[in-house]
């Protein structure tokens, strides 16, 4: 690895995104060689300048950060992807590492901490905020599973597009999948989670932090 750590950010927020371009330049170490702000201009431009790591944002226009990383991961397995988000629950680290991440991250932690991560990963390490490895540690209790552990990724990734309103036919373009394809990915996700409405759907995502109840 080189001594400079090259750093591909992406988050859909500019103002966000400017503030931790700056908190990690001001590490000599770190260099941010290029930013994304869609699931889509992600995937293009990690595959194109190939960083040591890429902090990723899950909640992107388009394909979420973590269908991304299973893209990216598939096509470049050696990767190393930081997933950087504002999501605590475990259900999406969880998500994240099983798509082929190497860290997982939330917001909430201190400013700091985000270059520990960054380090960490372009080392080859595993990296995850405290909040986040209790809430993981919980869930190996018996009896404290996750009624969306059953789901695929991409059932989970259809799932999420599902509560927030997205339609059949706009996940089909976002995704790259026909209608029917979406359409059959719906009714097994329904058939799994045992609902028949979309209004159970959102109430199940909302009981699970997947969205907000507000």
């Amino acid at each position: 690895m080189n001594t400079v750590i090259s750093v591909v950010l992406i988050d859909d927020h500019a103002v966000v995104k400017e503030g931790y371009k700056r908190l990690l330049s001001r590490d000599s170490s770190i260099n941010v060689i290029g930013e994304a702000d869609s699931g889509d201009a992600a995937y293009q431009v990690i595959c194109e300048l190939k960083p040591d790591v890429a902090v990723m944002d899950i909640s992107l226009p388009g394909m979420s950060g973590i269908e991304v990383t299973r893209r990216v991961i598939s096509r470049l397995p050696q990767q190393k992807i930081l997933v950087f988000s504002m999501h605590e629950d475990a259900v999406f680290a969880n998500r994240a590492f099983q798509a082929g991440a190497k860290g997982y991250l939330t917001k909430s932690s201190a400013p700091e901490t985000l270059i520990e991560a960054v380090r960490t990963v372009a080392e080859g390490k595993v990296f995850i905020s405290n909040d986040m490895a209790k809430l993981i540690a919980e869930q190996t209790i018996p009896g404290k599973g996750h009624r969306l552990d059953s789901l695929s990724s991409r059932e989970f990734e259809i799932f999420r597009l599902l509560v927030k309103g997205v339609s059949v036919n706009e996940i089909s373009n976002s995704l790259h999948l026909s209608y029917k394809t979406v359409a059959n990915y719906q009714s097994n996700i329904r058939q799994k989670l045992d609902v028949t409405s979309a209004a159970q759907l959102v109430r199940l995502a909302i009981d699970h932090g997947v969205i907000s109840g507000e």
